[in-house]
């Protein structure tokens, strides 16, 4: 009887807000610490083909969690755009190849929902991807996610039944909660509303002005329900997972259900930070999309659903911030 070999899971990017998230899962899963194979971005330059591989030769992992990426807002995606699509297109082939080499049989990758056109009818259902014209602020950094999920299926494709490969993708819409980004150039919508209200609350400001008409809408997941659905889908047997996807279509949209608009997820925020003052918005100033909402019944029908609601989320993630910036 061949001895089963010790699991050893790498989170690649286990400082980010999702990769974190992704371990702090694991730990309450019940593995090991010693199990959790982690390296820094000093220690392991990802986007270094030869240091990647050198490393999965020395760790040995058994499973891959692909949380590693290069992020940013809008006007980090328009000032290095070519940073963006390199470096994030370097880090999953690099991983995603080394991870094959060394013989993983599983893997899962995270990507973004700007993986859809801008267009994409509402809600976005997976087999939108590819039908349409990405949204021009972040494309180099969606086609480089799009990439990552067709490399999973490229080597599914042509290693699953010789070689028992099985690289999984998820989709998350926005994410918020613990880790997350604070800095008040360069974050996403609900940490620069903590931050915005926290500072207006802290000044006794009379009033804080919302960007747009606080009309469109927008999906937000907590992080560790991100986290819970990621180990899910990882943990799914290979039959299941197929049955629920197609080979060139095999990625998983991971959203909360229901979204909510602008000036309502302003409300909330105010009332989590215990801001008191008025709220009012700016009308001339840009709204985006009207709508983007995941459509996640394909991952509800394969047993999971979000667990923490929008207000439960919002007191933790102000908590972390209080934390981190009080």
């Amino acid at each position: 009887m061949t001895p089963s070999i010790p699991e050893k899971i790498y989170v690649a990017g286990h400082r980010g807000m999702v990769g974190s998230a992704i371990v702090r899962q694991l730990l309450a899963a019940g593995h090991a610490p010693s199990a959790i194979v982690t390296r820094t971005h000093a220690e392991l330059d990802l986007t270094n083909q030869a240091a990647v591989r050198a490393f999965f030769e020395q760790a040995r992992p058994t499973q891959v969690y692909l949380a590693a990426a290069r992020v940013g807002g809008i006007h980090a995606n328009n000032t290095y755009p070519a940073d963006f699509i390199y470096d994030n297109l370097m880090i999953q082939a690099n991983v995603i190849e080394a991870a094959f080499r060394q013989g993983v049989k599983k893997l899962l990758f995270l990507g973004s929902s700007c993986i859809y056109p801008k267009l994409a009818p509402q809600p976005m259902a997976e087999n939108a991807l590819l039908t349409g014209t990405l949204e021009p602020t972040n494309e180099p950094y969606a086609v480089a996610k799009i990439a990552g999920i067709k490399l999973c299926e490229s080597y599914n494709r042509q290693y699953g039944a010789s070689h028992g490969v099985d690289y999984r993708s998820v989709m998350p819409t926005n994410l918020y909660g613990p880790g997350d980004n604070y800095h008040p150039e360069n974050s996403h919508v609900i940490p620069a509303l903590i931050r915005r209200f926290h500072e207006a609350k802290a000044n006794n400001a009379p009033e804080v002005v919302i960007w747009g008409s606080g009309t469109p809408r927008r999906e937000f997941l907590f992080v560790d329900d991100m986290a819970a659905a990621s180990v899910h889908v990882m943990n799914l047997p290979a039959e299941t997972y197929a049955q629920h996807t197609q080979p060139m279509l095999s990625h998983i949209n991971v959203g909360f259900g229901s979204d909510l608009n602008i000036a309502d997820l302003a409300k909330t925020v105010a009332q989590t930070v215990g801001y008191t003052g008025q709220i009012n918005q700016d009308a001339t100033k840009p709204d985006g999309a009207p709508r983007k909402l995941m459509d996640s019944s394909r991952l509800q029908s394969l047993g999971w659903k979000a667990q923490v609601p929008l207000a439960t989320g919002l007191a933790l993630a102000y908590q972390d911030f209080l934390k981190h910036n009080g």
